[in-house]
């Protein structure tokens, strides 16, 4: 029953993140929602901030379960922006919230995983030494943190995916090239 009542909490809150901005979402607002009395919200979630980072934390171990190789640098940044994509006007109003630090923490949490993953099992063989390795991840998870960012900043406009689809494209071969280079030093 427990494990029901949080799911419907949840539910409820992200239902209404897409409705309006979270600065107007209150915990009544959430138990009227979901039919559920103060209490039990308070048996779950100490509050809204802390009944945002699980669900924000379940969603980010969710992607990371369903992807468990990344193979190409598109599908790396795919499963990212699929963190926003799901439900854009809750990630937006998230976004613009005083909780954003939560949801930046986890966004670039699965930066980090998509990167470390895309690097393992595209160049599972790769002689690349662990410094060289530990400065191409955390370029690439910095540039698709950027990206997810600028896009959440500009309004999450469409035409982002596009743009970044042909940022992959440009850069295809640049990580076999890195990986080359870091060999022969």
């Amino acid at each position: 029953m427990a494990n029901f009542t949080s799911k419907a909490i949840k539910a409820s809150f992200l239902k209404l993140l897409n409705e309006k901005p979270m600065n107007k979402i209150s915990v009544r607002d959430i138990v009227e929602d979901c039919g559920i009395n103060r209490n039990s919200f308070y048996y779950h979630f100490q509050d809204i901030p802390s009944l945002l980072e699980e669900m924000i934390r379940d969603k980010t171990q969710e992607i990371i379960n369903a992807y468990p190789t990344i193979t190409t640098l598109d599908e790396c940044f795919h499963t990212a922006f699929a963190f926003a994509l799901e439900n854009k006007k809750a990630a937006y109003h998230i976004y613009h919230s005083v909780s954003r630090d939560i949801f930046e923490r986890e966004l670039f949490q699965l930066c980090d995983y998509t990167v470390r993953t895309y690097i393992s099992t595209a160049f599972p063989k790769n002689n690349m030494n662990a410094a060289d390795q530990n400065i191409l991840q955390r370029f690439i998870k910095c540039e698709m943190f950027g990206i997810i960012i600028e896009w959440l900043q500009e309004g999450m406009k469409p035409d982002a995916l596009h743009d970044l689809l042909r940022i992959t494209e440009l850069c295809s071969g640049f990580s076999d090239e890195l990986i080359r280079r870091s060999n022969k030093s």
